[in-house]
Formats: structure tokens, sequence, C-alpha cells
């Protein structure tokens, strides 16, 4: 069995609200991901998506029957924080959230799509760094960003990745690119209708860290 069909995400209604308490659940298996890729500098990103889920699970177990969807929770906190908002509460952990999610989102996707160094065709440096430059990078001074590009040319051989991404199995990449390609059907739409969110209610921050 894959990692990542262990705990799939579930397709989005028509109004692509995301449930609470179901993203949470999903979200919670996903730290292990990044045990995959074997560097201890990805461990950043997994304690980070730990921290965020802590802290959106504590507003939601507040008041499960209010915050039904992620968006109750980020229009509730605008309300009360006001002039702090969105720089605060569960809004900025889903802020950060989000951005590992995308992370997963274009590694995984890339990797599916086939894109790969011709010179070293066995080597997921060049599906990392797309990854890195497409979710995170913007948001990280020059000294984060010095530790992620050791992490990068540290990445994982493909087929270990793969390997590791089927629990240890002796699976064809093939079949685990199948079950990658399953997997992020659902997620994407999900990590998508985050970002249309914080696009809409005007949430988005730039700043560094």
């Amino acid at each position: 069995m894959s990692l990542l069909l262990d705990n799939q995400f579930q397709e989005l209604p028509a109004d692509r609200s995301i449930d609470t308490k179901t993203f949470l659940d999903n979200v919670s298996t996903l730290p292990s991901f990044f045990d995959c890729l074997g560097s201890k500098v990805f461990s950043i990103i997994k304690s980070d998506i730990n921290g965020n889920i802590t802290k959106i699970r504590a507003v939601y177990d507040q008041d499960p029957a209010k915050y039904v969807t992620l968006q109750d929770i980020l229009e509730t906190e605008q309300e009360t924080y006001k002039a702090e908002w969105p720089k605060v509460g569960a809004t900025l952990a889903l802020m950060w959230l989000k951005r590992g999610l995308r992370f997963i989102q274009v590694l995984l996707q890339s990797l599916a799509d086939g894109e790969r160094d011709e010179n070293n065709p066995n080597l997921i440096r060049v599906n990392v760094t797309k990854a890195y430059e497409q979710a995170l990078k913007k948001y990280h001074g020059w000294i984060i960003q010095k530790i992620f590009h050791a992490a990068l040319i540290a990445a994982p051989y493909r087929s270990n990745f793969l390997k590791a991404l089927s629990k240890g199995e002796e699976v064809k990449d093939e079949d685990c690119l199948a079950n990658v390609r399953l997997f992020l059907v659902n997620y994407t739409a999900t990590v998508d209708a985050i970002y249309e969110m914080y696009t809409n209610l005007d949430a988005e921050l730039d700043y560094t860290v």
C-alpha cells in the first residue's frame, strides 16, 4: 500500500468548501512524507506542518459546530482579530500549512509528469528544487534558503524515494507513480481551493522568515 493512499483526500463538494475535521485527519498523515526525503533538513518542513496542524486543530476543537469548514475559521478570526488578522491564529497557521502542502504537490506532480535530469535520471533533485522554488523559496530569507540548497543537493535517489513512498515494498516505479497520480487528483483540488480561499478573502501575506 502506498503511504499516500493510507488516508486519501476526498472529492470536494460543488462549492469547494473544505470540511475542517476531514481535512485535519487527512493532513495529519502527511508529515511522514518528509521522512522519505532522507535529509534531516526536511524535518524543518515536517515540524512546521505538524505545528500548524496542531494550531488549527486547537481552534477547531474549541467549537466544532462553529468551525465546520476552514472558511468558517478564517471568517470568524477575521471578525475577532480585526486589524491583527490575517497574521494571527489558525489563519496564519493554515497560511503556512498550505505552502508545505503545495511543496508536496509540486514535487509529486513533477515526478508523475516524468520530469528528470537527463544526465542523472535516478536523482530527484530537479523535482525537489522545482517544488521548493514554487512553494517555499520566496518566503524564506537568505540563511534558510542556503540551508535548503544543501538539502536539495542531498535529495535521495528516485528509486529509493519511490520505494519509501511504497512503504519499503518492492513495487514497480510505474505502479508507484500510478498511486501518486491517483492521490494527486483530490489532494491538488484541496490545496488549490485553500489558495483560492486566501485570495478571495485577501488573507495572503508575503513576509519572509
